[in-house]
This record gives structure tokens, sequence and C-alpha cells, in this order.
């Protein structure tokens, strides 16, 4: 079965976003205001990146979608990053509506089609476990018989912590939230275009069958000034606290995110 994972980084879509603009030449120019793309830039480098880097099974695409009119210099600091990590795949699009393109980024690295599929999305400032992709793999190989019966079928790992870095380090509250975006996957029948952005995260377990997973803890979800789901007045604000040298260390062993490296960046 073919693992693919889908992250948009500022990608300027018609739809998707909870802080809404009247065109996309506004949305644009708010997604790559210089303040705002720095932060993206420091959870994307010390957050998402080094979990993706360090999965324990290393067959999968992990596709980061942009804009097709992503400022050069952002473009080339993100390929930058991105080129030592042989499974990561870049694919730019132009502006247009969300859930079709993300669904025809998904089905552009999808190279089996008569093959089930295995389907993760991902924000650019979160984290998973360095094991979640291997998890995955096995969960689904476990429900091989209920894959064969359903053309969808939603494996959610719900426990993890919602996580604030700063020149401090890395402040955490830990959480259960079920199907909350991250750590968040799907299976796809073969011969089957829709994808997992075919369905709103919240709402999966409304349209397939689904299988929760109460342990381990498998991911890390970023808190900050311009995550698009904390816009709302009505939002509830986690209670965080600045991990110990345990807490960073358990954080180093099941997620590859440094501290140190946090703290480096952030200063």
């Amino acid at each position: 079965m073919q693992i693919i994972g889908l992250c948009r980084f500022s990608y300027p879509a018609l739809g998707g976003f909870q802080v809404e603009h009247d065109a996309i030449e506004e949305r644009s120019a708010f997604l790559y205001s210089e303040k705002r793309m720095e932060e993206r830039f420091r959870h994307f480098e010390t957050i998402m990146l080094p979990s993706i880097a360090a999965q324990t099974e290393t067959d999968f695409k992990f596709v980061i979608v942009i804009g097709d009119n992503l400022p050069e210099r952002y473009q080339e600091r993100l390929f930058d990053l991105c080129a030592p990590i042989s499974h990561i795949q870049s694919q730019a699009h132009a502006p247009a509506d969300h859930r079709e393109t993300m669904q025809k980024a998904i089905n552009t690295a999808r190279v089996k089609s008569d093959a089930p599929c295995l389907q993760f999305r991902h924000d650019d400032d979160d984290a998973i476990a360095v094991t979640f992709v291997e998890e995955f793999k096995r969960a689904a190989m476990d429900c091989r018989p209920l894959l064969e019966r359903n053309k969808f079928v939603a494996f959610d790992f719900p426990r993890g912590y919602v996580v604030r870095p700063d020149a401090k380090g890395l402040h955490v509250e830990e959480t259960y939230h079920p199907f909350w975006g991250v750590a968040l996957g799907c299976s796809v029948a073969p011969h089957i275009r829709k994808s997992i952005m075919t369905f709103a995260h919240g709402r999966m377990g409304r349209f397939m069958p689904s299988i929760s997973f109460d342990q381990p803890v498998m991911y890390l979800r970023g808190h900050n000034d311009y995550n698009d789901s904390r816009q709302g007045p009505n939002v509830t604000q986690p209670k965080l606290k600045l991990l110990d040298n345990e807490g960073e260390q358990m954080i180093r062993n099941t997620f590859a995110v440094d501290a140190e490296h946090i703290r480096r960046v952030f200063a």
C-alpha cells in the first residue's frame, strides 16, 4: 500500500481557511507577510520537519503544496530545508479551490491506483511521532479485511500535546482530541479518486468506519499567533507549561524535536 502525507505550506486557496479574504491577492498578501512567514518557517524547521525526517518507516511520500506565487526567496528557503529529506516532494499550484487542489496533489503523487492508498494530512506547525507512519501502516495491515469491504477507513491517534515553542524552549499541555486532523489517516480503496481531503477531518467518522487508538502519544499540535483554527474569540486557550530536562528528552525521543534547536531558532 502506498503511503502519502499532505501538507499545505501557506497555499493561498479558495476556501479552506477560517480567516476569510475577499480576493486571492488579499489572501496572498496576508499569508506571505514577512512577520507571518518568519513564524511559519521557525515552526516548520523546528517542529514539523524533524519529525517527518526521522520517521522509522521511510517508504512514503510527503507532499508539500505551495502556491505558484510564493515569493522566490521563500521557495528557495523551503527547498533548502527539505532537500536532505528524500521522501519529501513539493508541488506548486495556482490559487484554486482548496479541496480540489489538495485532492489533485495527492492523486499526482499516487503511482498505483489499482492498490489501496494510505493517506494523512499534516499542518506545517505540527509534528507526528517518529513511529507514526510505521504504526499507521501496521494498523491498516491488521485491518485488511475491513479495508477490502470499504472505500474509506479512518485511523485516528487522538492523544498528543499542544505545544508552543519560544526562546525558552517548548511549552506543552497533554491533550486528547479525536479527529483533530493531526495523526489522523485514511485508507482509500483502489481506483478511488477521492482522498482524505474530500472530508472535513472533524466529520470523517460520519462517512466511514473509524478506528481510534488510545495509545501511544502521537502528535504535537502547534499553538501560535497565526493558527487559522484559533482566530475566533471563543477558542479555548491551553494551559501550557515549560518542559523540564526530562520532558525535553521525552519529546526528543518521541518526535525528534529538539528543545535546544528551538531555543537557537527562536532566540
